[in-house]
Parts: structure tokens; sequence; C-alpha cells
């Protein structure tokens, strides 16, 4: 094999302008999929860590049964009772994959600055149990700032935070003071004072005019309970999600609690649609860089085949088979292959470490803050763009190699001109 080998590469030297632009062709084929392929995860890795780590939602969630669909009309009827939420903490501490378990309430309502008044909705969390989730992010996430001002803390219940275009429609800044209305579980009309600790532009523009970040406390003062929405649980290792979910439903339901659990990727259904989005993206981008690629090889074999006929015909007349001819303009093409797919994978390192030195800005979806850029290297595409294109190489050159073996006989490839 080695002869073969050493026959096709000075065969791709005969030319050397040819071959060297369909191995460019290849390597740039290769590097567009995997840096396209490294953004794509970088994609799916920073949605998937900023709903889970940044917004504190964790890996699992757990509501009353039927919470998620007549909860919406009237949700004080799907509530879940402190006894409850004691019990269901109890159980999520017989799983060691739960490292946190945090309740959280949404309410409605007036927000007022003592003039003018509008109406909010509110996400209702520990301060310090959020703080701890949000630690848990990695990369630029564990370094974004996603608020103006102070953070939210335990011991400050009135303390809240206000969607920037909420604040600036109520003139309320930081350090401003005002109250909200909001009816009780049992349709009283309840009133708190609040303190403007903070402000933020919400992940999604349309309740930027009306989103209120606060203390659990607070929301519960407001709606006059003790009882929760829905618990945050965060896991240690996001791989272990669905296997939590098993053991908790199976648990709770033995306890006699009448809950159901939706996983983060369930949750977010952002993320589900951005992932789908780029998944079709990136089959067109391997579609278009295989037929660049097909064409490239098939039109450098079919040339080299036309200049060299007379070659062929020398190589039947001394006993090469027809196959044997095949084999040779088809080893030839692999080793273009894999010399372009080596090139390619050398402009890959460039460029993410170009990425990396150069740190670019953007602004995510659903993260309202500038981070840094990044593309992702993956082994698993590296190996399998590398395997695919010299597949990709060798399978062209199979029908103009055919061609040049059975389409000439040796007097008429000895005799072309």
């Amino acid at each position: 094999m080695s002869a073969w080998v050493k026959i096709a590469i000075r065969n791709i030297f005969k030319n050397k302008r040819r071959s060297l632009y369909t191995i460019l062709v290849i390597a740039l084929g290769f590097a567009s999929v995997n840096i396209f392929g490294g953004f794509t995860e970088y994609m799916y890795t920073s949605l998937k860590d900023a709903f889970i780590y940044t917004y504190g939602n964790g890996h699992l969630s757990v509501f009353k049964r039927g919470y998620l669909d007549e909860g919406k009309l009237d949700p004080t009827r799907f509530l879940i009772k402190e006894n409850e939420l004691d019990a269901i903490k109890e159980i999520c501490k017989t799983y060691p994959g739960i490292v946190l378990a945090t309740p959280r309430l949404e309410i409605t309502g007036l927000v007022s600055n003592g003039k003018v008044s509008t109406i909010f909705f509110a996400y209702a969390r520990v301060p310090s149990d959020l703080d701890f989730i949000r630690r848990r992010a990695t990369g630029m996430l564990a370094r974004l700032k996603l608020f103006n001002g102070k953070k939210l803390e335990d011991d400050v219940p009135n303390a809240v935070g206000l969607g920037s275009e909420l604040a600036r429609k109520l003139d309320m800044g930081i350090g401003s003071t005002g109250n909200l209305m909001s009816p009780t579980v049992e349709g009283l009309v309840n009133a708190v004072d609040i303190d403007v600790a903070q402000t933020f532009e919400s992940p999604m523009a349309e309740l930027n005019d009306k989103l209120i970040y606060m203390n659990l406390r607070l929301a519960q003062n407001l709606y006059d309970t003790t009882s929760v929405g829905s618990i945050s649980l965060l896991l240690s290792d996001t791989g272990m999600t669905n296997g939590a979910r098993d053991f908790l439903l199976g648990a709770l339901d033995r306890a006699g609690l009448d809950m159901e659990i939706r996983t983060w990727e369930e949750m977010s259904s952002f993320y589900r649609k951005v992932r789908d989005m780029f998944e079709v993206i990136f089959l067109f981008v391997f579609i278009i860089v295989f037929v660049i690629v097909v064409m490239s090889v098939v039109n450098t074999i079919s040339m080299s085949i036309l200049e060299r006929t007379r070659e062929i015909g020398t190589m039947r007349a001394l006993g090469l088979k027809r196959s044997g001819v095949v084999k040779l303009f088809v080893i030839e093409s692999v080793v273009m292959g894999t010399a372009g797919s080596i090139l390619g994978m050398v402009v890959t390192l460039i460029a993410w470490l170009a990425i990396r030195i150069a740190e670019p800005t953007w602004v995510p979806p659903q993260i309202t803050r500038s981070v840094p850029l990044e593309v992702f290297l993956v082994p698993s595409y590296l190996v399998i763009s590398f395997f695919s294109l010299v597949l990709l190489s060798a399978l062209a050159a199979t029908v103009p190699a055919k061609r040049a073996a059975y389409g000439k006989s040796i007097v008429d490839a000895l005799g072309y001109v």
C-alpha cells in the first residue's frame, strides 16, 4: 500500500496548482463546518446555562398538578402549601444529586410611585438561593452582572428590582420608594411599601415595562400566604436530570403529593426553538460544503484523467488491471482529502485561537448584557468531519476513475492526443 501512496503523492505534485486548489477547498470546508459547529455548541451551552444558572431556574421545576394548565387563570388554587414544601424538601435530601431545593412565587398586581400606577408581574425568590445557583455557572456567565445597583438580600425583604422600562415609566430610579397592591389569596386587597435596589433589562422585551424581581417574603406578605408557586431544584450535574425526575416522581407519589415535574429543557421553549433552528442551518452548511468538495474533487480528478490518458494506457499495457487504475485515482483523492482535512484542522485551531485572543463581544438571545463571543472546539465534530471529508473525497473520485479505467481500450488510450 505504501507504494500506491507514494505514486499517488507524485501524481498529485504533477499539477500542483490544481491539487493545491482542491486541498484548500477541502480545508476551508472542514474549517467552516467546525467553526460553525463550535459556535452552535457555544450557543446551546450558553442558552442552557443562562436558563439553569443565570436566571436561577435550576434543572427541575416542581409544580402542583394542574398549575401549568389551569393555574394561569387561577394560580392561587394550585399553590404548594408550607407543609407540602417541607415534605418535598425532605424527599429531595434523599437524592444525593440534588444540591438545592428553593421555592419561588409569581404574582401580579399594581405598582405605584405615589402619583401613577401600572400593572406589574413579579418573580419572587429567596435571594441567597438565587445567588447560590448563579455562582454555579461557568465561563462568561459566571462573570456576568445582569443588573445595575445592589443585589437583593434575604434580610431586606422590601427591596426590589425593576425592569428598566418600568423604572423609566414610573420615574423610579435606584433608591426610590413606592408601593405594590395586589389581591390576597382570600380575595382581599393588600399593599406593601417597596424600595428600589436595582434595575435590569428583562430577557423578554415585552416584559421590560412590567417585570419586578423581589424577595419571596415580600411576595408572600403581599399575597398574605405562606404557600409558594413552584420549587426549583438544582442538580450537581445536568446529566442527572432525567434520573432525578424519575426518582422524585416515584417518591412524591408514595408520599401522597400530587405534583408534576418539568425538566429545564421542557420549561425552556426558546432553547428548543434555537437548537432546532441551528440544527437546520448546520445541515444546510454541511450540504453546501458537501457539494463544493464533491465538485472540486470531481473536477480535479477528471482533468487529471484527461491529461494522463496516454499514461493510463501505458500502465494498462504494462499489466495494471482496470481495478488498479480506479484504485490509483481513489488513493490520490484520499490523499488530497486527508491533506485538506489536516489543513482544515489547523485553520480551525487558528480561528479558535484568534477569537479567544480578540474576544469579540455581542448580545446573545435572552442575555441582556454584552458578553464575549466564543467558539468551542468539539472533538467529536473534528473527528466526524475528518473521516466524512476523506470518505467523500474517495467517493467523489470513484465515478471519473471508473470512466478512465473502463472508458477506453489500451490502444485508444495510447493513441489519445
